[in-house]
């Protein structure tokens, strides 16, 4: 009997059975490492599924079908890295072609966008998608995608992923959301309008600070295709450890996430009464100026990052990234355990001498899933 789930299933059985039925041959409960770079064929063309692990491989195979089916997609393409994945939906475009773009977008995004495929001919705008006046004074006959984060980083803007996508698609153009900040677990894109949904699996989806990945989902059938013709003749592809390091993850995500939110919102609240800081970013406090549109499009609360400024005359925040203990002063996000960052220096230097150039004294931090009392101390010496 099929161990797969219906659709009805809730979300933590469908990431822990969602294309995981046991191993056929070996009755294996976990999906198995298929690490092989070929499989034999019966005959010219007669394969059993898989010819060459670059076009498919079944840990892979696995690994795509269960997070399509925690963003409610129909497909999943998995790459090597979340900026492999974003590569790969631009190339669906053509010279001449022009995105919008939210104008508070992580780093390596915007070096992507503005420093690499600009050269080739397509034209990028960044905009506050916050503002529909500006959001629809940037379009244009030839926009083709608009490029959504929300939460964005690193200031966490709250975008109207449904009133984005419906007025981009009165417009011909596709929406893309980066749904990495979020995880599926807390808000699911392509139910509110989006055509594709993509994430850095090296972040809450694999949640262990142990594996770098991307992954695209979505419902269109043609732009599957096209995806996956892409995703075979360039080659930016996961191995099947990587994989299957997401796999596991993506199996303990609603409990992360859970965590995740609690203490961020614990922290997001003390940090409010600190003299240090002058001003904390995080959609789950009432008064953020995302908070109204977070509540109605997430769901079981408002992420594990914050973001915040201190007041002058206190330390630097060189000094209180550098002074943390658990808070560990690295980029990325999403893990188990707590990160500080400076954006300005550190995941968005790119922007530097950009529009969109992110405040010099802003923090960012990622909230694990330590105790949340030894987080908030640690915060607090740093601080003080």
């Amino acid at each position: 009997m099929s161990s797969t789930p219906d659709e009805s299933a809730g979300f933590g059985t469908r990431a822990i059975h969602a294309g995981q039925a046991p191993d056929p041959t070996t009755g294996a409960v976990t999906v198995p490492i298929y690490q092989t770079s070929t499989f034999v064929q019966r005959g010219v063309g007669e394969h059993q599924g898989y010819e060459y692990a670059r076009t498919g491989n079944p840990t892979r195979t696995a690994y795509e079908t269960c997070i399509a089916s925690l963003e409610g997609g129909a497909w999943g393409l998995a790459f090597a890295s979340g900026m492999a994945a974003i590569d790969t939906i631009l190339k669906l475009l053509s010279a001449g072609d022009h995105v919008v773009v939210a104008d508070d977008v992580y780093g390596g995004t915007f070096r992507l966008f503005d420093k690499v495929l600009s050269r080739f001919g397509i034209a990028f705008s960044f905009v506050d998608l916050t503002d529909p006046a500006a959001f629809e004074a940037a379009l244009r006959p030839t926009t083709r995608i608009v490029w959504i984060e929300t939460p964005t980083n690193p200031m966490l803007k709250i975008v109207d992923i449904a009133a984005v996508s419906a007025r981009a698609k009165a417009a011909g153009a596709w929406v893309v959301v980066d749904n990495t900040f979020a995880s599926p677990y807390l808000q699911q894109p392509l139910a509110l309008g989006a055509d594709l949904v993509m994430h850095s699996a090296t972040k809450y989806l694999g949640g262990h600070s142990d594996v770098v990945g991307g992954i695209v989902v979505g419902n269109d059938g043609d732009i599957e295709a096209r995806l996956r013709f892409l995703q075979n003749a360039a080659g930016a592809v996961p191995g099947p450890f990587d994989c299957w390091l997401v796999l596991r993850g993506l199996k303990t995500l609603a409990l992360r996430m859970r965590h995740h939110c609690v203490n961020a919102q614990a922290i997001a609240e003390w940090l409010e009464d600190q003299p240090a800081v002058a001003h904390v970013i995080y959609p789950g406090l009432p008064g953020d100026a995302g908070h109204a549109v977070a509540a109605r499009q997430m769901r079981h609360g408002f992420g594990g990052m914050i973001s915040f400024t201190l007041r002058p005359g206190g330390r630097s925040a060189r000094d209180v990234v550098a002074r943390t203990r658990y808070f560990k002063l690295a980029e990325s996000l999403g893990g188990v355990e707590s990160l500080i960052e400076l954006p300005s220096a550190m995941t968005h230097l790119s922007t530097a001498d950009s529009d969109i150039a992110v405040p010099v004294d802003l923090i960012r931090i990622s909230v694990g899933i330590e105790d949340v009392a030894d987080l908030m101390a640690d915060l607090d010496q740093a601080l003080s």
